[in-house]
């Protein structure tokens, strides 16, 4: 169902009104909200009936959403490519009660619409943001405080590359894990989104990044983005070669988005009092691990999903990351690494570069060309 607020009053000077086919004009208050600009009643979005292969990935057209209560509407410019989406459309990862059927984690674009109780100072904003879903079409909402504004300089494909991977790095390795500068992080994928951003924080927050890939190529892109190390997995064990590179100590973090088997590997490249954190199970939800080596070394394990936490939870993170992470964005110092761009209709070959497994660094969906700029 679109968005079914109407105006209660139009100043002659700022707005008008609901066409009557239905798409918003120009106006100045809204019983629930504020809006500018057409904003049509149907979107074209890629909303999959039933799951499949990436040949299910096709335009259609879908109700243009309305914002509720704290939540913003964004005329979406671009939309980043997550594992997770690949697993939505695949059937393995629902989109939790609530969510939007449209896959997409991440957006970047213009605010055109506020819902109750978010000020009209936010309209016309660029901002990215984190979403619960929606992202793979023409609109999407997003929880007000869950934005972030794009600054000058940074492309809307840019923008729209940040949040997913910035939010599970961030909670993850600065928060989960508690890292501290002078610390020693692994991370397997390191040419992934997620390894590549854990190698620009890294950079900025002074640790030192080891990470694992699966060529001698993606090992090269790594060192050369600022990895300290990068290990050819499918060449030596990763095991032994970050034993080799710490001389023996161990790692402080281990950042594992491959679970199954690897759980018991990276427990060997810990150092004492090292951290786990878990956060994908590509090879298997399930491990067998040495319990007396947790006791024995202080190990700890944790991780943690994000989609499915609640908005003050993402609202504090997007508080932590606009005051400590922003401004390396905003000076040009924190950009993430694009691996291609697609138009929105050729969602299904995004989908099939990303589980090629060829990319380094963030897969983008552009709308209507929008996202050039």
């Amino acid at each position: 169902m679109g968005c079914s607020v109407d105006p209660v009053a139009a100043d002659v000077n700022n707005g008008g009104t609901r066409a009557d086919d239905g798409g918003w004009q120009p106006v100045h208050a809204f019983g629930e909200g504020m809006g500018i600009g057409d904003i049509p009643k149907t979107m074209t979005a890629i909303d999959p009936e039933a799951a499949g292969g990436p040949e299910v990935l096709v335009p259609v057209q879908r109700p243009t959403p309305c914002p509720g209560e704290g939540e913003v509407l964004v005329r979406v410019a671009a939309a980043g490519v997550n594992r997770p989406d690949v697993m939505q459309r695949q059937g393995l990862y629902p989109p939790p009660p609530g969510a939007p059927s449209i896959p997409g984690l991440e957006i970047a674009g213009q605010i055109v619409a506020v819902g109750e109780g978010v000020g009209p100072e936010m309209l016309g904003q660029p901002v990215c943001a984190l979403i619960g879903g929606g992202g793979y079409a023409e609109y999407a909402v997003a929880v007000a405080d869950h934005c972030l504004t794009v600054p000058r300089g940074l492309s809307m494909v840019q923008a729209a590359a940040l949040p997913e991977t910035l939010f599970t790095v961030w909670t993850n390795v600065f928060e989960r894990a508690y890292a501290d500068e002078g610390d020693t992080l692994l991370v397997h994928g390191g040419t992934s989104g997620i390894g590549t951003m854990a190698i620009l924080l890294g950079r900025i927050f002074g640790l030192t990044v080891i990470v694992t890939a699966g060529s001698d190529e993606k090992c090269a892109a790594a060192e050369k983005l600022g990895a300290a190390k990068a290990i050819n997995y499918k060449a030596v064990d990763f095991v032994e070669a970050v034993k080799d590179f710490t001389e023996g100590r161990g790692v402080d973090i281990v950042l594992d988005m491959v679970g199954g088997d690897y759980v018991p590997r990276n427990l060997k490249c810990l150092a004492e009092d090292g951290r786990h954190v878990s956060i994908a199970v590509q090879r298997g939800a399930k491990a067998e691990i040495p319990i007396w080596e947790i006791m024995r070394r202080r190990l700890i394990l944790t991780g943690s999903t994000l989609r499915g936490r609640d908005r003050d939870f993402k609202a504090m993170v997007a508080d932590e990351l606009s005051r400590l992470v922003w401004p390396h964005v905003e000076e040009g110092r924190l950009r993430p690494v694009i691996d291609r761009s697609f138009p929105l209709a050729d969602a299904a070959e995004a989908h099939r570069r990303m589980e090629a497994g060829d990319h380094l660094g963030k897969i983008v969906l552009t709308i209507d060309g929008a996202a050039a700029s």
